[in-house]
């Protein structure tokens, strides 16, 4: 263990059950698209600058955390396999570990210091971390079985509205059989075959790290402008996730051959005919190829390659979404689910989190993205949010996320083999936006 790593101590743990008892016997299954992730896990952290808790009282916290989990019976349960060799949970009410630790260093200091692997110190299940001179951060991991990053984050949402004594903006939506196979299945899309060919893929393990750049409202709607001409209806994901895999692609010492490639990821409920509710809890999230030829990218027309994110991305029709939940259910062997392969890679994959850009729900008095309406006090809203995939092997990941800053802000996560992610700190066409970077150890 390194000595950057024991700054976070923990000092208490505890069980966390919900007010309401969950009925005996209560069994919540997941849907195909929830195990299709079961070799992924999912950690987020929020940072506050001031404790939104009294003196770091938890016993407020525990109060309000037991409420909002009688909303929630699944993340109190336990993981278990069924008759058929399927993941179930069992609402047994068992509870949720909750730890409390402190910080060895102030916020600011820890945001400029620490890297990813040891932000992951601070997700623990629920973990509450104060540190030095003020400042809280709240951490959670789960199995990505049980939630995609919108769930986590509704999850902790609706803690705090708790918290408040509000009504919860996006209730829970429990209901696997949403996505289930369909009578007429269709395997044969574009995305049922990539997620066939995707299932055969192997990747070797490689030391990854992980850095955060924020990039100011004004600068994204300055470069916004810049390629209006080739990609008029850019958006800031389409911008981003077009500058990222073109640097990416050319700070890379091997030659790609042909082709480029660039797994897109992005969450479907608001994009089917009969939307799914914000609040449905488990994963609605979708993986698409956008392959193009190496000379498109070398070229670096930062405009040509928006447009081509651009016209993938709002050419994913609903049919495709459908189709791999059909691909995944044919795999079965009997009413055994086929094991799961890796989602994220081993092609660089940019994750779009544009919807979490959601209107306020019938309670809120303002829009604001979802994880930076997680305020356990009014009006402190976290400075930073952090998400991490875990076991992502490959070329990378990228998530392009909301900023806590109003407007066009955007927050950018990538993971990248080691010796790329320094080059990438240094790269002249991104770091022109004057973007801030937060947790990178260089």
């Amino acid at each position: 263990m390194s000595e950057m790593k024991t700054r976070v101590k923990v000092h208490s743990k505890l069980t966390q059950v919900s007010s309401t008892p969950v009925k005996p016997g209560k069994i919540h299954p997941l849907s195909v698209l929830d195990q299709s992730m079961g070799l992924h896990t999912l950690h987020m952290v929020l940072y506050y600058r001031v404790s939104p808790f009294n003196s770091f009282d938890l016993d407020p916290l525990r109060a309000s955390l037991c409420e909002a989990l009688s909303n929630y019976p699944p993340v109190t349960g336990r993981l278990t396999r069924d008759d058929d060799g399927n993941w179930v949970v069992n609402c047994n009410d068992a509870g949720l570990r909750v730890l409390r630790a402190t910080v060895g260093t102030t916020l600011d200091e820890w945001l400029g210091s620490a890297d990813a692997f040891e932000e992951l110190d601070l997700t623990k299940k629920v973990k509450i971390n104060e540190f030095e001179g003020g400042g809280v951060a709240i951490g959670l991991s789960c199995t990505h079985l049980n939630a995609d990053p919108t769930s986590a984050t509704l999850l902790l949402k609706s803690w705090s509205e708790v918290h408040r004594r509000e009504a919860i903006a996006h209730a829970p939506f429990f209901h696997p059989p949403a996505l289930r196979r369909r009578p007429n299945p269709n395997t044969d899309t574009q995305s049922a075959n990539y997620y066939a060919t995707k299932s055969k893929l192997v990747s070797s393990p490689t030391k990854m790290s992980t850095v955060t750049f924020r990039f100011s409202s004004h600068m994204i709607k300055n470069c916004l402008s810049e390629v209006q001409n080739k990609c008029p209806n850019a958006t800031p994901f389409d911008l981003l996730a077009a500058l990222f895999w073109l640097r990416i692609v050319l700070l890379k010492s091997k030659s790609y051959g042909d082709q480029c490639a660039l797994s897109i990821c992005i969450d479907f409920r608001k994009l089917m005919q009969a939307p799914l509710p914000y609040g449905y809890f488990g994963n609605a999230l979708h993986f698409s190829l956008l392959s193009t030829n190496a000379e498109d990218l070398e070229g670096g027309d930062l405009g040509h390659v928006a447009e081509l994110v651009h016209s993938h991305v709002a050419g994913i029709e609903e049919e495709e979404f459908w189709s791999v939940i059909d691909w995944l259910d044919s795999r079965r062997e009997g009413k055994k689910l086929a094991p799961p392969f890796r989602m994220y890679g081993p092609e660089l994959t940019c994750v779009s989190m544009e919807h979490m850009n959601a209107p306020k729900g019938p309670t809120e008095s303002a829009s604001q993205p979802l994880m930076y309406a997680v305020m356990f006090e009014k009006d402190e809203k976290p400075l930073h949010v952090s998400y991490h995939v875990g076991n992502v092997e490959g070329e990378g990941l990228i998530m392009v996320m909301p900023s806590p800053e109003e407007g066009l802000g955007r927050t950018v996560m990538v993971t990248l083999p080691e010796e790329q992610t320094a080059k990438l700190c240094e790269d002249h066409d991104i770091l022109r936006l004057k973007p801030t970077m937060l947790l990178s150890r260089r």
